[in-house]
This record gives structure tokens, C-alpha cells and sequence, in this order.
């Protein structure tokens, strides 16, 4: 088996973790409030990486630190209009509302660089305004509060790849990572302590546990390390349309457990933004290689957004 398919092997299965995280943390919010299950998530992806990691310590300065206090405020923002959204609406909803961001970080890293989103960009972004509508609108044209504090978790997961790839250009990944779970747990635990009523830890059933263990070892720690190797060695446009599949992953999770209402409407919604990702992450380059994966004909495509024209 060769490293190529390897790597691509590993997005998928990073995907179809973080696929099945919303229908868990769907259920683990009947049991824990917000603030700690982020708490208790983030501060056991730390501690985990930071003893497999150990011996990147003595390369962390101030301005790492800094870095993972920008990441971090602006990861835990995001996790947290996530996760208040997500126990208002379904997991599916949740999840393909969610990858929206791919479409918001073009826009955004234009306000902040200057460099301008292409053709593909501004069809994702129509492509995905239609979606949302199909799926997050009623029949009275109003948004329901946890679709709405959804789209808002959108704004901070696009501000934070767009920090992060501003970051990682001249800091160690992985030291960059650890600081911003450092700071993610921290504010978690900040505001539990001041806007959530006390956790007993006694109350807590062993499935919850597990749930917590599951969220902080595969979906948080597990699936990082396997998103950092696959896209080691996979293409840009192959790494994004196999991690667009998260979304995809969330809603089948939600089916299959009982938990998503199908129809005909919701299915053609997550169709459009689901499409809208894949034009907005890829630029249909697949479209444009020969079987032996040459370019055919070159769609303007940057490898990566921090890349200038």
C-alpha cells in the first residue's frame, strides 16, 4: 500500500470521527452543559498531545504563545456557538451549517491580506446561500436559533484557519496546536465556573465519561494527527474534497440513529452546500487532471490561501 493512498485512507478516517462527534455530542449535552464538556475536550487533547509532544517544549517562546492565545480564543469561540446551536437543531443541520466556513475564509482572508477570492469563490459563496436557505429556513421564511447560532460558529472557524494559516507559515504546527487547546481549555473552564452551575463529577454516569474520552482522544487528538499526515502527503484539492466529507458523514450518523426528519427539501440543500464546498476548496481542479493527474487545462487554482498571486 502506498503512502498516497495511506494518507488519503487517513482523511477519511478523520472525517468519519468528526462525522459521528455531532450525533455524540448531540446526546452528551443531556448530561453535561457546554462549557464543561469543552472544558473537559480540550483539556485532555492538551494534556495528550503535550506528553506525546514533550520534547517540542523547549522550543516554545512568546510568541507562540501569543499565537495559541489568538487560535485558541478564536477556536473556543467557535466550538461554543457550535455546540450551543447544536442542542438546538440536528446533528445533520449542525453539521453541513457548519462547513460553511470554507466558503466565509476566501472573503475573510481578503478583508485581512488583500488578496481577492476568485470565480470559484464567489459561486461557492452563491452556491451555498441557496443551500442554507433550503435547509435552514421554514416554511415562514425565519431561521430557528440553533441553525442561526450555527452559522455564527461559521465566522470564527473561518477567522481561525485564517489566523492559523498566518501562523504556521514561521511556527511549529504542532507546539501552535497545543497552545491554542491550552487556551481553548482555559477559557472553556473560565466560563463554566462563572455561567454554569457546578459540575458534579459523582453524577456523571460512565457512558458520559466515555463520551468525553471518545471526544478528547479521537475527535480532538486523533483525528488532528491524522488530518496533519494526510494532507502531508495528498494533494491540496484531493485533502479538501475528502474533509468536505465530514459534513456529509454528520448528516448519515444523524439518519441512521433516528435523529434527522429526511426531506426532499433538506436532502437537495445539503446537496447545494455540500457542492459549494467542494467548488470553494478544490476549484474543480479534478475536472481539469488526465487519469496520470496532469493538468489538462489550469483553473487559476492556489494551493493554499496564504499563497500570493
Amino acid at each position: 500500500m502506498n503512502m498516497q493512498l495511506i494518507a488519503k485512507l487517513s482523511l477519511l478516517l478523520a472525517t468519519l470521527i468528526w462525522g459521528s462527534s455531532f450525533i455524540i455530542m448531540k446526546d452528551a449535552l443531556d448530561d453535561i452543559t457546554t462549557f464543561y464538556l469543552l472544558a473537559v475536550r480540550f483539556t485532555g487533547a492538551f494534556i495528550l498531545l503535550g506528553i506525546v509532544f514533550w520534547k517540542k517544549w523547549k522550543h516554545i517562546s512568546k510568541d507562540v504563545v501569543v499565537a495559541g492565545f489568538v487560535m485558541g480564543t478564536a477556536l473556543i469561540a467557535a466550538y461554543a456557538f457550535q455546540t450551543f446551536g447544536l442542542a438546538e437543531t440536528t446533528p445533520g443541520k449542525n453539521a453541513f451549517l457548519t462547513a460553511g466556513y470554507c466558503i466565509l475564509v476566501p472573503f475573510l482572508f481578503w478583508m485581512l491580506s488583500g488578496t481577492r477570492p476568485d470565480k470559484f469563490n464567489v459561486l461557492a459563496a452563491i452556491l451555498c446561500i441557496v443551500g442554507i436557505g433550503l435547509v435552514a429556513l421554514d416554511e415562514q421564511l425565519t431561521i430557528g436559533r440553533g441553525d442561526l447560532l450555527t452559522l455564527v460558529c461559521c465566522i470564527f472557524y473561518a477567522l481561525h484557519i485564517v489566523v492559523s494559516a498566518q501562523f504556521t507559515r514561521t511556527m511549529d504546527v504542532m507546539l501552535l496546536t497545543i497552545g491554542q487547546f491550552f487556551f481553548a481549555a482555559a477559557w472553556s473552564w473560565v466560563m463554566a465556573l462563572l455561567f454554569e452551575p457546578p459540575l458534579v463529577v459523582s453524577e456523571m454516569c460512565t457512558e458520559i465519561w466515555m463520551v468525553l474520552g471518545y471526544l478528547c482522544v479521537f475527535a480532538t487528538a486523533g483525528a488532528l494527527g491524522l488530518q496533519t499526515f494526510g494532507l502531508k502527503y495528498t494533494s491540496p484539492s484531493a485533502g479538501a474534497l475528502i474533509l468536505s466529507l465530514e459534513s456529509v458523514f454528520g448528516v448519515i450518523f444523524s439518519i441512521m440513529v433516528g435523529a434527522e426528519a429526511v426531506t426532499v427539501r433538506l436532502l437537495v440543500g445539503f446537496a447545494v452546500i455540500f457542492i459549494a464546498i467542494v467548488v470553494s476548496e478544490t476549484k474543480l481542479e479534478f475536472l481539469f487532471t488526465d487519469k496520470n493527474g496532469k493538468k489538462k487545462r489550469a483553473p487559476e487554482y492556489r494551493a493554499r490561501m496564504n499563497e500570493k498571486e
